[in-house]
């Protein structure tokens, strides 16, 4: 197992260089950078002499925990990228920690940053995740990284939402190419919230062949510069928010129309509850009032009734008849 000592860096060339005007603990103490990248590196020993490092590059070797870093309190930069990391861990003390590099890892979770309060960069693209499992993001460490993160690479995550990133106000750059991205109004959405943003890459993701998905994001990204690797012209942005901004107010003037005709006619439906009749006039003298709700109409019936013993003809009697439901009807004699 190879692992980060004092020993090793006092073996490596820079020091070599220095070592006739310093002793060992005086160069640890000065040192400022250190890289031991591609070295086959496992894991990181005790470098609390090296409490002025800034910058340290350890990617591309075979690191499988984050540790041995508490004594790093002026770290700014950390190259971690191309390891064996399965978990983000031992950077609570990491206060003035502006970038972080882990892409390459193993990580199936964003979590333990929750005391980074620094942070600018987090770069998590390409994690080598079990098969149909996708990045996830702890809410902790996206709310503690709201005020400050301002670049954010995700790319290659099988990620197919970004809702629990909202909170990330400061963004000014996201990277989240070769994802699973497709719903183009949670985009939207969300871009709304982000004001500073002015880089977006989502090339090879489903969303980016649905019905003007460029056109969408500019009018909802206002200050977007580059999308998918595209500069935009100002020229063509003010168009389009012009454009969307016409569409909105037509459609609040087409439903406030809608709503007005509502109130003005509230009985649209024609309601048929039960048999009806309606009135009829019929030259057999016949008259018909309509049921109410199944309730049995009234039918009105004129007859000519024969003349008197005395050889006189009376007037026309008008006699009702109740009719059912089933067209039965009584007559009165």
């Amino acid at each position: 197992m190879v692992r980060l000592t004092v020993h090793l860096i006092s073996k490596s060339s820079n020091y070599s260089k220095a070592c006739r005007s310093e002793s060992l603990q005086q160069y640890l103490k000065k040192l400022t950078h250190l890289n031991f990248s591609n070295k086959s590196i496992e894991d990181i020993d005790d470098l609390s002499m090296c409490r002025n490092l800034t910058v340290l590059y350890l990617y591309d070797n075979q690191i499988s925990q984050i540790c041995n870093l508490g004594f790093a309190s002026n770290l700014t930069h950390l190259y971690m990228q191309n390891n064996n990391i399965s978990c983000i861990e031992n950077l609570s003390s990491l206060y003035k920690l502006s970038k972080l590099f882990l892409g390459g890892n193993s990580i199936t979770v964003v979590e333990g940053l929750d005391e980074l309060k620094s942070l600018k960069e987090l770069h998590v693209e390409g994690q080598k995740l079990p098969r149909g499992e996708k990045l996830v993001f702890d809410p902790r460490s996206i709310s503690s990284l709201s005020e400050t993160l301002c670049i954010l690479n995700i790319s290659k995550n099988n990620i197919d939402e970004i809702c629990d990133l909202a909170p990330l106000r400061k963004l000014t750059r996201l990277y989240a190419t070769d994802n699973q991205l497709q719903d183009i109004k949670e985009l939207e959405t969300v871009f709304c919230q982000w004001s500073q943003l002015r880089l977006l890459d989502l090339n090879s993701n489903p969303v980016c062949h649905k019905p003007k998905y460029r056109d969408r994001l500019i009018t909802a990204c206002k200050i977007l510069e580059d999308l998918d690797g595209k500069q935009i012209n100002e020229l063509s942005r003010q168009f389009l928010i012009n454009w969307k901004a016409s569409k909105d107010a037509k459609k609040k003037l087409d439903d406030g129309k809608d709503i007005k005709e509502q109130i003005s006619n509230p009985l649209t439906t024609d309601f048929r509850v039960g048999p009806q009749q309606p009135f009829a006039h019929d030259r057999s003298s016949s008259l018909s009032k309509p049921s109410e709700y199944g309730k049995p109409g009234i039918t009105f019936r004129t007859d000519q009734v024969q003349g008197d013993s005395r050889g006189r003809r009376s007037r026309g009697i008008y006699i009702p008849v109740r009719t059912g439901r089933l067209g039965k009807s009584e007559t009165t004699d």
